[in-house]
């Protein structure tokens, strides 16, 4: 799957229809798994959070940044032109999830929200607000009956609802601001806006502090980083008059 198809919200084109409801917390839904672990086979839209990076940098007890040259691919978003890191399938092993082994997840306890919350996907609002809605599946097997908020605490999705939130309005923020940006700076400056980008988004991370503390952190310098980087462009602008 090339990289312009892939944002920071799963595959561009994806649009979710009237047959995919957004569900109460106290709704019931069905699917059917065979535990055939095909749902991690031959994906190429498993797109991580910055949160989803740390910890499995965390079960991994590596830096973030050589996880994500390890096992991991990057763009920068058509849509959001933020960057955009998901996982990387093996070829050589049928394009399987690098961290499948055996039909199991060798990351379980610190798996990607995505598949944490397959087959649900989560839908966030700029205001805040988390929904989820079931995807289709085209698996077969046994039919599987839940509530939506047993499903959830059953992966411990609800703990991490708030980080998930302040990356999604982080990302929605960062949106216009990059958009913003890259009408007034110059190519090279665009690079260095993206590299600071990353480090903030993704890489600037100790995976034995904290997560949420180490964002905001980041968010702050990433502000000043923003606000150099538009002085310089005016200062170049303004001598080459």
């Amino acid at each position: 799957m090339r990289d312009e198809a892939i944002d920071l919200c799963g595959q561009v084109d994806f649009t979710r229809t009237d047959a995919m409801p957004l569900l109460e917390r106290d709704a019931q839904f069905r699917f059917a798994c065979a535990g055939c672990g095909n749902c991690c086979r031959g994906r190429e839209d498993i797109v991580l959070s910055g949160y989803d990076l740390w910890r499995i940098a965390a079960r991994l007890r590596l830096p973030p940044q050589i996880v994500a040259r390890g096992y991991c691919r990057s763009s920068i978003g058509r849509v959001s032109h933020l960057p955009v890191l998901r996982l990387a399938p093996v070829k050589e092993n049928r394009n399987n999830c690098p961290f499948l082994t055996e039909n199991h997840c060798a990351i379980h306890e610190a798996e990607p929200l995505v598949c944490a919350l397959y087959p649900l996907a989560q839908e966030i609002s700029r205001a805040g607000e988390v929904h989820y809605f079931l995807q289709p599946t085209g698996c077969g097997g046994q039919v599987i009956e839940a509530r939506v908020q047993d499903y959830l605490a059953r992966y411990d999705v609800p703990a991490r609802e708030a980080i998930d939130v302040r990356w999604a309005q982080t990302c929605m923020a960062l949106e216009d601001t990059v958009e913003r940006l890259e009408e007034v700076l110059s190519p090279v400056l665009v690079r260095r806006m993206q590299a600071k980008l990353w480090q903030a988004l993704y890489f600037g991370y100790d995976y034995a502090q904290d997560y949420l503390p180490q964002l905001e952190a980041n968010l702050q310098t990433l502000d000043t980083e923003l606000r150099k980087l538009t002085e310089y462009q005016k200062k170049r602008n303004n001598s080459s008059k």
